[in-house]
């Protein structure tokens, strides 16, 4: 490993030596870091810089934008689109994958993005963060919505920033998931946490819990053993926590371990999940298993899902390898009738004779 303070642009020199384009794809990577840093300048004036509230307005997803969502896919867009390094680049704040100007050299790489994850949470001062997923062209000429629907096993980067009390910078290249903090002294993003890992097993995990009734029976099963604690068949205690903003609730189980859990559910059958698959789950999924952890909808891993459109969403558990795993199984058990349907205890009818609810 690298010694003494080293940069996100020598960290990604050495880290892509040898490789294909190794010096492109850094330099693809160093310009994502610049929109960052532009970022987390907003994000750190808040209302000194009249960034915070809605311009009342909907993205492609139906969600209203805010002023920082519109400015930060800005600040991305500003940063990668001039440097010949994209052919092209996809956010989901635009319906449709963005088009490089005329002027502006192709590359071989695309480029798609989250521009701010969380934003929801912006005007009560919560972390919120940016996640970013990078491709290869494999063909010469104009991307095509085909160049984008790739799956996540297709990545050749994935990152993401978090911007809470420091500005951290999380980044894989498929050699380790690897930490990097914001500098503000000197400017630039330090190595501080190489090679993290999450732990095989963890007692921690993050749901939104408000949510149960339209959960399926193998994610009402696994959150009811969770909360049997000591008196259930885990036999021991579990602590639940969850932001609302999935960047700083991964970071918090890359830190210390847990799992992340936004499943499918019934609330709106048209969704067959909530986070979007190309710039949510697959770069966040390889980002989870370059550090040891596991990433998948339940019923698939993550990074295997054909994308069939640019904002397709997904059921995304991930986090610690054992815990999913478990999640894995209960669903293979529920699909196949193995296992008798789950009742919730908080909507099951009280009876006297009625079936027990088992943990």
């Amino acid at each position: 490993m690298l010694q003494g303070r080293t940069t996100v642009s020598k960290f990604l020199i050495e880290q892509l030596r040898g490789a294909d384009d190794q010096a492109d794809l850094a330099a693809l990577l160093v310009d994502v870091t610049a929109a960052v840093k532009a970022i987390a300048a907003m994000t750190a004036k808040g209302a000194l810089g009249g960034f915070l509230g809605s311009l009342g307005t909907e993205n492609v997803q139906g969600e209203t934008q805010k002023k920082l969502d519109v400015l930060s896919n800005e600040a991305m867009i500003q940063s990668c689109e001039w440097g010949g390094l994209v052919a092209g680049m996809a956010s989901e704040e635009l319906d449709e994958p963005y088009a490089l100007p005329e002027q502006f050299e192709r590359g071989a790489y695309l480029l798609v993005f989250d521009p701010l994850d969380g934003s929801s949470n912006i005007d009560v001062n919560v972390s919120v963060g940016t996640i970013f997923s990078v491709l290869r062209m494999t063909r010469l000429g104009e991307p095509q919505m085909a160049d984008y629907l790739r799956p996540g096993l297709e990545q050749v980067a994935a990152g993401y920033a978090i911007y809470g009390p420091a500005t951290m910078l999380v980044l894989t290249v498929g050699k380790g998931t690897h930490g990097f903090t914001l500098d503000r002294e000197i400017g630039n993003f330090i190595l501080t946490h190489p090679d993290l890992r999450i732990p095989e097993d963890t007692s921690e995990f993050a749901i939104n819990a408000s949510n149960e009734r339209f959960w399926e029976p193998p994610v009402q099963r696994y959150v009811a053993e969770c909360k049997a604690g000591k008196t259930g068949d885990r036999g021991r205690d579990f602590n639940t926590r969850w932001i609302a903003s999935m960047v700083a609730d991964v970071h918090r189980i890359l830190m210390r371990g847990g799992i992340f859990m936004y499943p499918r559910d019934t609330k709106d059958p048209a969704r067959p999940g909530r986070l979007r698959l190309l710039y949510e789950a697959n770069p966040i999924g390889m980002i989870i298993e370059q550090a040891g952890g596991a990433a998948s909808t339940g019923r698939q891993r993550i990074l295997e899902v054909q994308p069939e459109s640019l904002h397709q969403r997904v059921p995304v558990m991930l986090g610690s390898k054992n815990e999913i795993e478990r999640l894995e199984r209960y669903h293979r058990e529920y699909d196949s009738g193995l296992d008798k349907p789950f009742v919730s205890p908080l909507f099951k009818d009280r009876s006297l004779f009625g079936d027990g609810v088992r943990a």
